[in-house]
């Protein structure tokens, strides 16, 4: 199966939601970056009571931006896909603001324990403060007025991520799982490879077909990309493991091979998305080592 096909013609319309679907907002947050693409996307779901997904960071201008797309409505529910700071801190303010619940699997956890010396270099872009009122479980249908969300629980770029299916629709929320723009960051401590192929795997199983992601437009044919995307995911644990096979004892030295077309300002992230594919080949016998030590010393990044 080919790679998945990218695409990364997106008009953000900063300030203004845009309708994707009967009763489905779109507003995207002005914190455009490397690793953000034009910026975060904020959902409204519904028509006089709504749910917002994932609020976003702290920005004013678009805290600005969803209180006028909801004016003359009820905010009922703010419904979280992940806890990074890009997409779930404005929860409390428009918690504060319109009295809605919050929902989302749990709060900001790592997927394993740090090793000996290891630090956490994406520890800041944890949210740290949120827990929400209601911790969703998978399978767990959200109902509000004239519409439902199921939950379906997909562990992997961070362990309380979650994705979203709108009730009697082909639309999916899929966070940051599954996105048009770009793969999504795997990068231990925080997310787990093998947690992400698993995830990845539900999402195959459904029968959504268009995925409204945190990060760039709408993506059709959701399945068939998702299925590419498997492959995708695949190439690179099968190129990994032939650069340790030839020897490359360091992630740079693998980085600069399989990522070399590659934004470089995005080489960091790579690494830790290979280190997430080592410590999943390690657990599954395919790179013989004495344990987390191999991964610390030998296939820390730089």
């Amino acid at each position: 199966m080919a790679s998945p096909k990218f695409r990364t013609d997106f008009d953000p319309a900063y300030g203004r939601a845009v309708e994707l679907a009967p009763g489905v907002e779109r507003l995207t947050a002005p914190n455009k970056s490397a690793f953000t693409f034009h910026g975060t996307n904020t959902y409204i779901v519904g028509k006089n009571n709504v749910a917002v997904i994932d609020p976003g960071p702290l920005i004013d201008d678009h805290f600005e931006a969803i209180m006028r797309a909801v004016k003359g409505r009820s905010v009922t529910h703010i419904i979280i896909t992940h806890t990074h700071v890009d997409h779930s801190p404005l929860a409390a303010r428009l918690k504060e603001q319109t009295g809605a619940s919050s929902w989302g699997e749990g709060p900001h956890r790592a997927a394993r324990d740090l090793h000996i010396g290891e630090t956490n270099v994406l520890d800041a872009s944890g949210d740290k403060d949120f827990v929400p009122d209601h911790a969703v479980t998978h399978g767990q249908v959200i109902e509000g007025d004239g519409w439902a969300l199921e939950t379906l629980l997909t562990p992997g770029h961070t362990m309380n991520h979650a994705c979203f299916a709108l009730v009697g629709t082909p639309y999916m929320f899929s966070g940051d799982h599954v996105m048009g723009w770009a793969t999504s960051i795997v990068a231990p401590p925080d997310g787990a490879m093998s947690d992400y192929m698993a995830s990845l795997e539900i999402m195959i199983g459904r029968d959504e077909s268009v995925y409204f992601p945190g990060h760039g437009g709408r993506l059709e044919k959701a399945r068939e990309f998702s299925r590419a995307l498997r492959a995708h995911r695949k190439m690179r644990e099968t190129a990994i493991l032939s650069r340790i096979r030839k020897g490359d004892r360091t992630i740079p030295q693998i980085v600069a091979v399989i990522y070399k077309e590659t934004d470089p300002r995005l080489h960091g992230a790579a690494g830790l998305s290979v280190l997430a594919h080592i410590e999943d080949l390690m657990a599954k016998g395919f790179i013989s080592g004495n344990g987390p030590a191999s991964i610390t010393g030998q296939y820390w990044p730089a």
